[in-house]
């Protein structure tokens, strides 16, 4: 497992500097409207997971601290993190969740999607003149996630890499194109590491957390989908470019999928990283608020049992 999380970090950096190279930046022509529009999206959908929470605590018999972390449309890794500071919560179920949400998007959305993928133009001819240039940008790329890292980045495998070579093309440095089948090992390392994710133990859960997990996933996928046609609607993009712009997985899964199916990664990136940032700085936080309030709730409750 532990050489599958390395493999998978490596895989993170080649995928994230090959769309650090993709991104276009006449995106941000019309980012008023579009910052207006990706916060009304993340609102609805984090107002729909709190209804979801309340339903997922009254079917599975779930408190609602950990039915809420369950529900919120946040990235694996930061939610896992949050549940595991966080006192009273379910880790075992909050992982089950959004690791059946990751899978579920990252198996089903190509199926859905196959109508409607673009394939990939044929990269030209890499030349040997750009293997050392290459190498050094993979090396720095690696380097500078400790960056990330120390200054406490969401995603940093992948966020710092992305953002290090959009500075790079921002001073007009010459950035090496990634080969294909450099980009198609990093998809395995990914794959791979995303298989492992679901452990057999999860099984113990109980059949009903079990269905209540899946059936969240797809309720989420469908409103996802629902959002990704509106985005259709307005902004004219490629439906695989909206649903996986729209879609709750992580930033990482989300443009890593982009990559494969030849959808518009630079919006889908831009949407991707919104979200995160909305759930890193305001849904968490308010997270952290409600869990504390739950908290006081329940201690003045038993205080009055006691008492009585």
């Amino acid at each position: 497992m532990i050489l599958a999380y390395e493999t998978s970090n490596l895989g993170l950096v080649i995928i994230s500097v090959s769309i650090g190279h993709s991104f276009q930046f006449n995106l941000f022509k019309g980012m008023s409207w579009l910052l207006l529009l990706m916060l009304i999206m993340n609102i609805v959908l984090v107002i729909i997971s709190i209804f979801m929470a309340f339903g997922v605590k009254k079917i599975g018999s779930i408190p609602l601290k950990t039915a809420l972390t369950c529900t919120v449309p946040g990235g694996l890794g930061q939610i896992v993190v949050f549940a595991e500071e966080e006192k009273d919560i379910n880790l075992a179920i909050v992982t089950f969740f959004h690791v059946v949400r990751v899978i579920s998007i990252v198996f089903l959305v190509p199926f859905i999607l196959s109508g409607h993928v673009i394939q990939a133009k044929g990269e030209g001819h890499f030349l040997i003149s750009s293997i050392f240039p290459l190498a050094l940008l993979l090396l720095v790329s690696w380097v500078v996630v400790w960056v990330g890292k120390k200054i406490n980045l969401p995603v940093p495998y992948f966020l710092t890499p992305v953002l290090f070579v959009i500075v790079l093309k921002l001073f007009s440095v010459n950035v090496p194109e990634v080969p294909i089948l450099l980009l198609h090992a990093a998809q395995l390392f990914m794959g791979a590491y995303i298989g492992l994710l679901l452990k057999p133990d999860m099984i113990k859960l109980g059949k009903r957390v079990l269905l209540l997990g899946v059936g969240s996933a797809l309720f989420l996928l469908a409103i996802t989908f629902f959002q990704g046609l509106l985005l259709v609607y307005l902004l004219d993009y490629s439906l695989s470019t909206s649903f996986l712009s729209a879609a709750a997985g992580g930033l990482d899964q989300m443009s890593l999928l982009a990559n494969s199916i030849g959808a518009d990664v630079s919006v889908v990136t831009v949407f991707q990283i919104f979200r995160l940032l909305f759930v890193f700085l305001l849904v968490l936080p308010l997270l952290k608020v409600a869990c504390s309030y739950l908290d006081r709730r329940e201690k003045v409750l038993k205080e009055q049992i006691k008492y009585y």
